[in-house]
């Protein structure tokens, strides 16, 4: 990696500038130096997460089970009807062209647990590599990617807020194994005259490794293009997972509810 100033630049020992995943005909994200998904935005730091790192740990006593390896009955398709994934051996797996998936439930500020692996067999690169994601409210993604020795633009990455900030570290494990993803969220507040007082907050950490932390959304995602609020005033919404054409395994999945202090 090159670093020098604002002007920073990404090398990688086995591609050419040229060759860089992303792009540099995108829009300049505001109050950043950087395009949506810079070919040239530095990639963050590799970090070996521990390895007797907790997983498929039973959920907390006041969390509500989305998913126990046995059945999609807290979920739904895109379209309202039945979700149509895999299930086997205690996961779920994206079954392509049937669809991103979506909770029943809807849920405002929340602790979210999950389990993801990426496909053994390793096919494609860049985006094109165990691409999933998980949509906060059913708008914000937090990026699911296989980023094992995997350069792609940098707010593409495992734990990134897509298409607006990369995550601090990549601690991704090899495709094939569990990793563990957990995500706190707020949601963003309105007043009752229809305007933004708070912004929607994520803090997320993946294999115990922080990689956002209280970060702000600049709103909603979106491919190739900026964001903003003026389209949605929702401070509600389901818990979604993509379907991106790539077998990505889930499972474990859990979430709590967050309330106020001092109240009982």
């Amino acid at each position: 990696m090159l670093l020098a100033g604002i002007g920073m630049t990404f090398s990688h020992p086995h591609l050419h500038a040229d060759e860089l995943p992303g792009y540099t005909d995108t829009p300049i994200i505001p109050g950043q130096p950087w395009h949506v998904h810079d070919a040239h935005r530095p990639r963050p730091r590799v970090v070996t997460p521990a390895a007797s790192f907790s997983l498929n740990a039973g959920a907390p006593s006041d969390a509500v089970v989305l998913f126990d390896g046995k059945d999609l009955s807290q979920w739904q398709g895109e379209n309202g009807g039945p979700a149509g994934w895999k299930i086997k051996d205690g996961y779920m797996e994206v079954t392509p062209a049937a669809g991103s998936i979506r909770t029943k439930q809807e849920f405002e500020d929340f602790q979210l647990h999950l389990e993801f692996a990426a496909p053994e067999v390793v096919k494609g690169n860049s985006q094109g590599r165990g691409n999933s994601g998980i949509f906060l409210l059913g708008q914000y993604e937090a990026q699911v990617l296989d980023s094992y020795e995997n350069p792609t633009y940098a707010d593409g990455q495992l734990g990134g807020m897509y298409g607006q900030f990369p995550p601090l570290a990549n601690p991704s494990k090899k495709p094939g194994e569990w990793q563990s993803y957990d995500i706190i969220f707020e949601a963003p507040r309105w007043n009752a005259a229809g305007q933004l007082i708070k912004k929607a907050t994520v803090t997320i950490i993946v294999n115990g490794v922080v990689l956002q932390n209280h970060r702000e959304y600049l709103g909603p995602t979106k491919h190739r293009e900026l964001t903003s609020y003026h389209e949605t005033r929702s401070s509600r919404g389901p818990i979604g997972l993509q379907d991106h054409g790539d077998l990505v395994r889930y499972r474990n999945i859990w979430i709590r509810p967050l309330g106020e202090i001092d109240q009982p």
